[in-house]
């Protein structure tokens, strides 16, 4: 590995928390110094082009003192024994030499920088430079260096949603497909009982599109919210009546408690929303004779809703994933999405959602936490 740098993983974070607690006792303690009365530093970089520009100066000084010396252009006396001429020299030279070397030391870095900022601008993956130099310059390739983490790691998300979401659609693209050829070869008649399930499959296929789209939206912070003043209340209630059916069908018992009303500024249309994606997703995953319950809460500065069911559960393995896109079992049915536009949504409102479980066969609950505003 690339020394001065860490790879992506664990310890990651801690490392990049404890970079700005030592940044931030820098400026603390220069804020202090300064607050003393004390001149602030001109910075390395300008000691450095001042020291060398001073060293270049006195050697073509002294250069121009021997040479006027030797044409004769001076007195005999005030030109430089040998000794002296030869011990000015070499202080000359050896200044001269430090401060080249502390120039490099700034330069090389720099050029490092500039050029694999060139290879990142290209598209190249994996970019990555030497942190070296001294501190301000290896503060810039720490920096650096966590920029291009962050957009490889936005290259890889792209390129596992793309691949999700031509695999999310091969499936009712292959049932149209084949139902439809099946049909016109005489396979199959063109009655009502072969073309219902085509039709099926083309509002999963809308429904994915308008779930990627809503999707993209908020990650973009584009998704436009139409805020009003709103009874969280009524609009829990709104969702739970409209997923009541859904429940019966599968003998899910629906209740709803908490507050007798909790109004504040938001898009009902998309709190709907995340509470109805909540529901159908506990109605799913809750067997014959479960309970799914919503409560709307008020707490200072801020308004609950909870969904919590009595379902399959969660691991503890998969729940840190549960809001990552297409995280779900093979056999649970619906887009993957809805939990993530979940968290999305609640993110565009100024919220946050938040999911906890004992286990397997033990039920989940999820709560949406939404800023109280007027």
């Amino acid at each position: 590995m690339t020394p001065g740098w860490r790879e992506p993983g664990q310890g990651y974070d801690d490392w990049r928390a404890q970079r700005e607690r030592w940044r931030q006792q820098r400026r603390e303690a220069r804020r202090r110094r300064f607050g003393r009365g004390r001149i602030p530093p001109i910075g390395c970089v300008g000691c450095a082009i001042a020291g060398f520009v001073m060293v270049v100066g006195a050697t073509a000084a002294f250069v121009a003192w021997v040479a006027a010396a030797v044409l004769g252009f001076l007195a005999p006396a005030a030109g430089p024994s040998g000794a002296t001429g030869v011990a000015i020299a070499l202080v000359l030279l050896l200044a001269l030499g430090v401060s080249a070397r502390a120039f490099a030391s700034y330069v090389r870095p720099l050029a490092a920088l500039a050029e694999a900022s060139s290879r990142l601008a290209d598209g190249e993956a994996d970019v990555r430079v030497w942190v070296r130099g001294p501190r301000p310059v290896r503060d810039l390739a720490v920096s650096f260096n966590a920029m291009a983490e962050r957009l490889d790691r936005s290259r890889a998300d792209r390129q596992a949603m793309l691949a999700d979401v031509t695999h999310e659609l091969r499936t009712p693209l292959t049932v149209i497909g084949g139902g439809l050829e099946a049909m016109l070869d005489g396979v199959h008649p063109m009655d009502e009982a072969h073309i219902a399930p085509l039709l099926a499959e083309t509002q999963v296929m809308e429904r994915l599109l308008e779930d990627l789209r809503t999707l993209s939206l908020a990650e973009a912070g584009a998704l436009p919210l139409h805020r009003e003043p709103a009874d969280l209340v009524e609009i829990a209630l709104d969702a739970v009546a409209a997923q009541r059916a859904a429940a019966a069908e599968k003998g899910v018992r629906l209740g709803l408690d908490g507050e007798a009303s909790l109004e504040t500024s938001v898009d009902p249309v998309r709190v709907r929303e995340i509470v109805t994606n909540l529901l159908t997703n506990a109605i799913r995953h809750t067997p014959s004779g479960g309970s799914v319950d919503v409560a709307v809460r008020a707490r200072p500065g801020e308004a609950l809703i909870e969904v919590r069911d009595t379902g399959e559960g969660i691991t503890a393995e998969d729940l840190p994933h549960v809001f990552d896109r297409f995280q779900r079992r093979a056999d649970s049915g619906g887009s993957g999405l809805g939990l993530t536009i979940v968290r999305d949504l609640a993110a565009a409102h100024g919220g946050s959602v938040e999911a906890a479980s004992g286990g397997l066969g033990r039920g989940a609950t999820f709560i949406v936490h939404l800023p109280v505003r007027d």
